[in-house]
C-alpha cells in the first residue's frame, strides 16, 4: 500500500467524522431553539435538553476539528504560506505537524486516557438529577479528538514528504 493511499484513507476517516459532526450542528440549533421556546413561552426547562446541546456542540467541535484541518479551514497566518512555493509549503506543513500538531495530539491523548478510563469505570453521569447519564461518552470524545487530529497530522506529513521527494516543479516562463 502506498503512502498516498494511507493519507487518502485518513482523509476519508476524518471526512466521515466531519460529516457526522455536521449533523450535530442542526441538532444544536433545533434543540437550543426548543429550550428557549420552552423557557420563555411555556415557563418550563429541561436540564437534559440543555445538556444534550452541550454534548452535541462538543461532538461538533471535537469530531470536525481534524476534518477542518484536512480542508485547511482553520485560521492560519498566511504572511509567508500564501506566497510560498509548493516545496516551501510542504516544509512548513512538515515542520508544523512534527513540532506542534503530533506532540499536542499525543500529549492530549496520553493525559486524557486516565480521565476517560475513570469516567467509564464509574459510568459517570450528570451531576444534575434530571441530567443525561452519559458523561463518560462525552469525555470519550477527548482522546478521539486527539487521535483524529494526530491521524490528520500524519496525512499532512505524508503529503508534505511526497511533495519534497517528488520531482521539482518547473516554474512557468
Amino acid at each position: 500500500m502506498s503512502f498516498a493511499r494511507i493519507a487518502d484513507g485518513i482523509d476519508r476517516i476524518n471526512a466521515a467524522a466531519g460529516r457526522l459532526a455536521s449533523c450535530c450542528c442542526l441538532f444544536v440549533i433545533a434543540v437550543e431553539f426548543a429550550v428557549v421556546v420552552m423557557r420563555y413561552v411555556f415557563g418550563a426547562g429541561s436540564i437534559a435538553a440543555q445538556e444534550s446541546v452541550l454534548y452535541a456542540a462538543s461532538a461538533l467541535f471535537m469530531l470536525a476539528a481534524a476534518w477542518t484541518l484536512q480542508i485547511d479551514g482553520h485560521v492560519r497566518i498566511d504572511i509567508f504560506y500564501q506566497t510560498a512555493s509548493p516545496r516551501a509549503r510542504a516544509i512548513i506543513e512538515l515542520v508544523g505537524s512534527l513540532v506542534f500538531l503530533l506532540p499536542f495530539a499525543f500529549v492530549l491523548a496520553l493525559v486524557s486516557l486516565p480521565y476517560v478510563e475513570h469516567s467509564w469505570a464509574i459510568l459517570e453521569r450528570s451531576r444534575e438529577a434530571s441530567g443525561l447519564p452519559f458523561t463518560y461518552l462525552l469525555k470519550t470524545l477527548i482522546p478521539l479528538f486527539a487521535v483524529l487530529l494526530g491521524l490528520q497530522g500524519i496525512a499532512k506529513i505524508i503529503r508534505a514528504v511526497l511533495v519534497l521527494i517528488g520531482p521539482p516543479v518547473q516554474a512557468r516562463r
